[in-house]
């Protein structure tokens, strides 16, 4: 089985940041994957923006590098990539000033001939967004079915983002802005809806009268890795709470939209998250927990603590966070999701966890050994999988002995087959302009409005993060917060 690619119509993408990691890990290695997949007209061109005065054939030189590094060698196709070198071009620029954009301009009208569909990606820092999208239309660029993509993180805090939406929806109509999530653009969040809502089999369980509650875990086993500038102004509840975890939590609860057509999805998250039940200083204690790893070891490797990869003695800053969140409706009332976030923990993984009530009654005998409730399992990464937890018997005579087990769909053993991964999908969704999977101006702004008064209560109780080893899931207030409540975290739980 394989999946069905249908190629995009010709466009120009601009990539402003097109020298730094993002680039050069993420989009331009899954561009190649499309260019593999003939996904990539011919006459589709990409040209990098950076403030290096570094010259086509080295551009491209990097490139190449980064593509062999970041692409398994088996996959590597020396003809495509060739011809997905020869569409690359470079321009150094002042995205704040003057110099540069007529050689952009310039290069944009190549042969006297422009693709109508211009894709401006800003993976620089959001102070720029503004700046950039002002020179876009001083310098004319912007054509009618231009589109420009915002990373994150849409400012550090409501009044900050605000202003860049502002900035930037000045100059471009809210329908052209794509406020890129890549958690959004994973196969198994996109089955989530599947499942969800092309199948008889959960939706009416789906509920408070079944669901005893959900875990949300985005784990990670890195430490900094080269962001300690960005991440020490930031945190998790900035760097991952905000968008990631509010997002998978949206898609969760939200209710069956009319169609799947970009409005009626997002208007339907953004119920969810006007639905969250504020968590403010007298709530904080109980409901929040923020941590910051020590020295410890990942993956039988010994590793630094934060303040030793800061080279400082001390930092307020949390790299791991934990939030008991209420969605204040009649589907989800009294349904806690618990969300958790951190750096250096034990591995990587990310995945929605619903946990089913239990059985109201056991016509089995203690010998049959305990039931367990059921339990929905969507991972993610790093093995993006399907699990569905359920009782079944063993095997063979003996009795009634019963034992819990997870169906599994895992997508590499089920298709058997390269998928597209996030980055690559969604870039392929801008060019065709479709805004499902990406944020808009609301749901941004909303986001920031819940977590604001959790980052305020933090800041009035001035208590230092929890600290926790590296290689860990967490301090151990994150268990006693779960377990206040009569459960456990789902890798305790198996």
């Amino acid at each position: 089985m394989s999946a069905r690619l249908i190629p995009v119509d010709p466009f120009d993408l601009v990539v402003f940041g097109g020298t730094g990691d993002l680039a050069m890990r993420k989009l331009l290695p899954g561009l190649y994957h499309r260019d593999c997949d003939d996904q990539l007209a011919p006459e589709t061109r990409i040209v990098a923006v950076s403030r290096s005065e570094i010259g086509r054939k080295a551009y491209i030189d990097e490139v190449e590098a980064a593509v062999r590094r970041h692409t398994p060698e088996v996959q590597i196709q020396n003809g495509v990539l060739e011809r997905f070198l020869r569409r690359l071009d470079h321009v150094a620029l002042d995205a704040t000033g003057t110099a540069g954009w007529k050689r952009l301009a310039s290069l944009l009208q190549r042969n006297g001939k422009a693709n109508p569909i211009r894709v401006f990606y800003l993976a620089t820092m959001p102070s720029l967004f503004g700046p950039i999208a002002e020179n876009l239309a001083t310098h004319e660029l912007i054509t009618p079915e231009s589109r420009v993509v915002l990373e994150k993180p849409i400012g550090r805090d409501l009044a900050s983002a605000r202003a860049i939406n502002d900035a930037v929806g000045a100059v471009f109509e809210e329908e052209q802005i794509f406020r890129i999530d890549h958690y959004l653009g994973k196969e198994t969040v996109q089955n989530l809806l599947a499942l969800r809502f092309a199948n008889a089999l959960f939706e009416p369980l789906w509920n408070s009268g079944h669901i005893d509650h959900v875990q949300i875990t985005v784990a990670e086993s890195l430490g900094l890795e080269g962001r300690a500038g960005y991440y020490d102004t930031s945190g998790a509840l900035r760097d991952m709470v905000q968008n990631h975890l509010l997002q998978l939590l949206c898609l969760v609860a939200m209710e069956p939209p009319f169609t799947f057509d970009a409005d009626a999805v997002r208007d339907e998250k953004l119920k969810i998250l006007k639905a969250l039940k504020p968590i403010g200083a007298p709530e904080a204690a109980s409901h929040t927990v923020r941590g910051q790893y020590q020295a410890g070891a990942v993956g039988g490797q010994p590793v630094r603590g934060y303040l030793a990869e800061l080279d400082r003695s001390f930092s307020p800053t949390e790299t791991f966070v934990v939030l008991k969140a209420e969605v204040q409706n009649w589907r989800w009332a009294g349904v806690p999701f618990y969300l958790r976030t951190g750096k250096r923990m034990m591995e990587r993984q990310s995945e929605i966890v619903i946990h089913f009530k239990p059985v109201p009654h056991s016509i089995f005998g203690a010998a049959s050994g305990k039931l367990v409730a059921n339990r929905l399992v969507v991972r993610l990464q790093p093995d993006e999988a399907v699990r569905f937890f359920l009782m079944t018997k063993d095997p063979g005579p003996g009795g009634m002995r019963l034992r819990n087990v997870p169906l599994n769909l895992s997508f590499a053993d089920a298709f058997n087959v390269r998928y597209p991964d996030a980055y690559e999908r969604l870039l392929m969704d801008v060019v065709r302009g479709n805004a499902t999977l990406f944020m808009r101006k609301d749901e941004v702004e909303a986001a920031w409005m819940w977590i604001e008064p959790i980052l305020a209560a933090w800041e009035a109780r001035a208590e230092a993060p929890k600290p926790y080893t590296a290689g860990s899931w967490g301090p151990s207030a994150a268990i006693a917060l779960i377990e206040r409540d009569n459960r456990n975290w789902h890798e305790d739980a198996e």
